[in-house]
């Protein structure tokens, strides 16, 4: 179960779109192990009304990481943390990551960062995410 005292937190002013903000809080909590296969979020109307912002708005947050495969709607109770996704060869779950490290790529090329330093990003991010 999600930690009552927790908050999400946005910020309309960023210049990223609330749902994004909400999706990305949510992504990161998943990859601490703050939030765990089967943990229920909090529903759309307390998330817009804890947040002063339009149930919509969290609506479409949530339908897209559900869409994404990290969460799953049960009905009556919400939408829970879907458990992780280890199906298919290690070739498809490969091909199923490319499209994400297609940007990081392309990012850190464009910062003029060379092949290992990028790999080098990618592993401090892989050790942070093991502690």
């Amino acid at each position: 179960m999600l930690d009552p005292s927790f908050q999400f937190a946005v910020n309309p002013s960023s210049g990223v779109p609330i749902y994004r903000q909400l999706m990305d809080q949510v992504r990161a909590m998943i990859a601490s192990g703050q939030l765990v296969a089967g943990d229920l979020l909090p529903s759309v109307r307390q998330t817009a009304d804890e947040l002063s912002i339009n149930m919509m708005t969290v609506s479409k947050a949530w339908s897209r990481l559900e869409s994404e495969g990290l969460l799953e709607r049960e009905r009556g109770t919400g939408m829970r943390v879907a458990p992780p996704l280890a199906s298919g060869t290690v070739r498809e779950r490969k091909l199923d990551l490319t499209p994400l490290a297609d940007p990081l790529v392309t990012r850190g090329q464009q910062l003029g960062l060379t092949d290992e330093q990028i790999l080098d990003v990618v592993r401090s991010v892989l050790r942070g995410k093991k502690r």
